[in-house]
């Protein structure tokens, strides 16, 4: 469950709300809001702002009643929920999932907007569900982190339990992806930084996110990426929980690493870069990296199939864009990256164009299997010419073909 941004301010829904209201209802089709949403962009950029919900009216799409339609009036529930918690003046709902509702609220003893999440009335009937959903506000209270959603306060009041935390105005990564967008390299790569660096600050308090997703990925309007949701965080040292735990899958499919897929006890810091590179993949190519249709079969697919190189994908990647993602995305977490520094040191060597120190150039086999014939055909000397002098073409021939030898032995041992 992430927290959604602002989206009823002043009486008005943000652009993303608007965006997945009239998908989710089907009052458009995908193709019209993103050539409506980027009309919207180009608008914005020579500094005219409109929202997308008066664009949409205007281009046809929606009729101005049904843009009031959306815009609503704050539902019967949040003010009903609004009476239970002390100290909170809930304003509207700007959420919900299957195990909680977030709703935007005004924290009346410091005048300032918050985001509460709050636990269904059927889910405290649930000893597991509740314990879950104050390890989440334990997990997210240790956290001090500009690149993470901070927590506020936690507890229960009038049969409801809540977790106050702070309230992130934006959009999600997954919101951005959904309307189409399709991430050039180094917004990807400022995006994927911040966060890495939400999850270094995560690992050494001793803390594994455990389902880093587009959703989960906060973007403010300063374009500040936040890591939201410690709903699945683990304590790297809760042997208790993790054997609890044992054989049994826990994160989003589509990002989840082979070992959360296999249950295994001995889950480190390493499954949350396997994901953030799931997501990287997603966010630079506009797929998921692998597809199926049931999450088993996805998650046969982590655990199985080779991963299409993302820049097989998207031409436009650098080689080393490429290269990063695949070592991320390594189905032993042996062969991925051991710590968020060095992920971190790599990204910025990356944002840099300079070359990689932990992740090696992948090679295309087939370019060395060329190379190695011609080092092969190399020491293989050709008959003399009859004058005695070799011909001009021929020394050309033999020069180029020193010159790929010692290519592929540098190569060879760049690489060892």
């Amino acid at each position: 469950m992430v927290i959604r941004s602002g989206f009823r301010v002043s009486g008005k829904l943000e652009d993303s709300e608007i965006g997945r209201l009239v998908i989710d209802r089907r009052l458009v089709s995908p193709d019209e809001l993103r050539s409506v949403d980027e009309e919207r962009r180009r608008l914005q950029q020579d500094g005219r702002h409109r929202p997308l919900g008066d664009l949409l009216v205007d281009s046809g799409f929606l009729t101005r009643t049904q843009l009031s339609r959306l815009y609503g009036e704050p539902d019967e529930s949040s003010a009903r929920t609004g009476q239970q918690i002390p100290g909170y003046q809930i304003l509207n709902k700007v959420g919900a999932g299957a195990m909680a509702t977030v709703y935007r609220a005004r924290q009346l003893s410091l005048n300032r907007i918050v985001a509460i999440k709050v636990l269904p009335r059927r889910m405290s009937e649930n000893p597991e569900f509740v314990d879950r959903f104050y390890k989440e506000g334990r997990a997210a209270a240790q956290l001090n982190h500009n690149n993470i959603v901070q927590a506020i306060d936690v507890g229960e009041a009038g049969g409801f339990h809540y977790f106050v935390m702070e309230y992130v105005e934006g959009c999600t990564v997954y919101d951005e992806l959904a309307s189409g967008k399709l991430f050039v390299e180094k917004e990807a790569i400022s995006i994927v930084t911040q966060i890495a660096r939400a999850l270094q600050h995560a690992h050494e308090k001793g803390f594994i996110h455990r389902d880093v997703k587009p959703k989960n990925i906060m973007l403010t309007r300063e374009s500040v990426a936040k890591l939201a949701d410690m709903g699945l965080a683990r304590e790297m040292t809760d042997h208790e929980a993790a054997m609890a735990e044992a054989g049994r899958a826990y994160g989003t499919p589509y990002y989840i690493s082979p070992e959360q897929i296999r249950g295994q006890v001995l889950i480190d810091h390493r499954a949350d870069i396997y994901s953030l590179g799931a997501t990287f993949y997603h966010m630079i190519t506009g797929r998921v990296p692998f597809e199926g249709p049931t999450p088993s079969a996805v998650m046969h697919k982590h655990l199985k199939e080779s991963l299409t190189p993302p820049d097989h994908l998207n031409t436009h990647l650098t080689a080393g864009c490429g290269t990063m993602i695949e070592k991320m995305m390594a189905k032993d977490a042996e062969d991925r990256y051991a710590t968020a520094a060095d992920l971190l040191t790599d990204l910025d060597l990356l944002a840099r164009g300079q070359r990689l120190k932990f992740a090696p150039l992948r090679l295309d086999h087939g370019m060395l299997e060329t190379l190695a014939e011609g080092e092969e055909h190399h020491h293989e000397a050709p008959p003399p010419p009859s004058n005695g002098a070799p011909p001009i073409a021929l020394t050309v021939t033999l020069g180029a073909l020193l010159f790929v030898s010692v290519l592929v032995n540098v190569i060879l041992l760049a690489n060892r």
